[in-house]
């Protein structure tokens, strides 16, 4: 087991550059230790309304600087961030194995998408291209280019404690906006050493371009979203509290990207390779303790190789190795709190009272060294009825359940039936099935002979349905933090006959 000898960090927020510390000697909350509930990681404070109206104000007043700030400057910042986190990325996979839970390997993971999203993004710097075009009228000329939006509020969950953070941050940054940055209050540790990170690459030299603030989403998140002075909101979390969001946003007029849930699916097609379908899914549900969006809490599997792939997946779910991210041969970390748990022990009773069978886990880790986490035995379920709540709604949880199916159309519409669209896999020999499914699937991404989870940074993440609207990665993440603007230059001296007559 591995050794709790770290000291507890101190939290606080920052506003224009300078870090608000705990008022009357004593922090609103506290960020646990997932694996070791009793091990506190750091003490934060609950920012006030009025710490965040300070915060907003002093994203507002950095704005108009911030944007005349030559891009490839910017960028500079960023790649000095890449570059530290690069040196600092063994400590930070250590922090947020502690914070979050997931195993190291992981967490360095989650570390590397934020260096290369920072990379990619500070490339981008020198490539923010806009069109220019040949006119309808002569001695004109038409061109568009992109602009800032302003002050932008970033809301992020704390699944991806680092690289969330940097899919909207360093997109934000490089297209000249300013910021509010609240993380989850499951993980800020982890985003303020993000964001002390960024601070050191550069930003400490332009007070109120990135300020963060500590807080719940009821109180906090809310208070962002309704400010008069932010204008476009930045949203990862729940599809519940994303349709909050965007109704709170309408109010206003703000600018909304949302990146919700998922209810994902793996096909498993009879000519499949199952030792890869194995693998594929198994990792697909249970990475990250199947606390991700595109986790694959359901596996669609042909009936001529159901049970054989059954039993092999059961062989190896019951194989996985659960406990302290730490350790070097965990495979599976803790559940990020109580609640965590709770939601996914309700939904097992709701998966038995519906007639689902539990093939393997189904309970809460109790011995020794689970007593003081929040574990749960990763578990598969036979659940034929695609209609079975476990088999509609997100668990976000080591669960998932098996799917029969007598053919390729009746996986396309067992996978096309929910109200999420994010994340989709197909194993299959077949090539033809294989580009059936790209065209078919209804999902922001399909993956063939490979596992749901997995992204790339310069390709956009995103989906459809109630996954919401928001693609954070690739060129995509630019289109969410800059609006265009279409310029015409007319040289002709005169006012030409065209225009008159438009």
């Amino acid at each position: 087991m591995a050794k709790r000898n770290h000291k507890p960090i101190t939290g606080a927020t920052l506003i224009n550059n300078e870090w608000v510390d705990e008022r009357e000697g004593c922090y609103g909350f506290t960020s646990n230790n997932p694996a070791f509930n009793d091990e506190i990681v750091g003490y934060f404070p609950l920012s006030t309304p009025t710490e965040i109206n300070q915060a907003v104000l002093a994203a507002k007043f950095a704005y108009p600087k911030w944007r005349k700030v030559p891009a490839p400057k910017r960028g500079e910042i960023l790649f000095k961030t890449a570059e530290i986190l690069r040196a600092k990325k063994e400590e930070l996979a250590v922090l947020m194995t502690r914070e979050m839970g997931k195993n190291l390997a992981e967490s360095r993971g989650d570390v590397q998408e934020a260096i290369d999203m920072c990379e990619f993004i500070a490339g981008e710097g020198r490539r923010l291209y806009g069109v220019t075009t040949t006119s309808e009228l002569e001695n004109k000329l038409a061109m568009s280019m992109r602009m800032p939006i302003g002050v932008c509020a970033l809301i992020t969950p704390w699944n991806f404690p680092v690289a969330i953070p940097s899919w909207k941050i360093a997109p934000a940054l490089i297209c000249g906006n300013t910021m509010v940055f609240k993380p989850a209050e499951d993980t800020p540790a982890c985003a303020q050493a993000f964001v002390e990170i960024l601070l050191e690459a550069g930003l400490k030299n332009y007070p109120g371009v990135l300020n963060m603030v500590h807080g719940y989403g009821e109180e906090a998140g809310a208070a962002l979203v309704t400010h008069p002075d932010v204008a476009l909101i930045s949203f990862t979390g729940s599809s519940e509290t994303g349709r909050i969001v965007a109704t709170k946003c309408a109010e206003t007029y703000k600018r909304v990207s949302l990146e919700m849930g998922g209810k994902n699916c793996t096909i498993v097609m009879d000519d499949a390779d199952l030792d890869l379908a194995v693998q594929s899914c198994w990792w697909g549900a249970f990475g990250t303790a199947g606390q991700r969006c595109t986790a694959s809490s359901r596996i669609i599997v042909h009936k001529n190789v159901w049970a054989k792939f059954m039993n092999a997946l059961i062989e190896r779910t019951k194989a996985t190795v659960v406990g302290n991210g730490l350790n070097s041969k965990t495979e599976v970390g803790p559940l990020i709190n109580e609640d965590a748990l709770e939601k996914v022990e309700k939904y097992i009773e709701i998966a038995k009272k519906e007639g689902a069978k539990i093939l393997c886990g189904g309970k809460r880790l109790t011995g020794k060294q689970y007593k003081n986490g929040w574990f749960f035995e990763p578990t598969v379920l036979d659940a034929p009825d695609p209609k079975m709540r476990v088999n509609q709604e997100e668990i976000f949880g080591p669960v998932t359940s098996i799917i029969p199916v007598n053919n390729f159309e009746e996986a396309m519409e067992v996978a096309n039936g929910v109200n999420h669209g994010l994340s989709t896999a197909m194993i299959t020999g077949d090539v033809n099935k294989a580009f059936r499914a790209m065209e078919e699937l209804e999902a922001g991404i399909t993956y063939v002979n490979s596992s749901t989870i997995g992204a790339e940074v310069h390709l956009p993440f995103g989906g459809v349905k109630q996954t919401g609207n928001g693609h954070r990665e690739g060129l995509g993440a630019l289109d969410i933090f800059s609006e265009w603007k279409t310029v015409y230059v007319d040289y002709s001296g005169k006012l030409q006959k065209a225009q008159i007559d438009n």
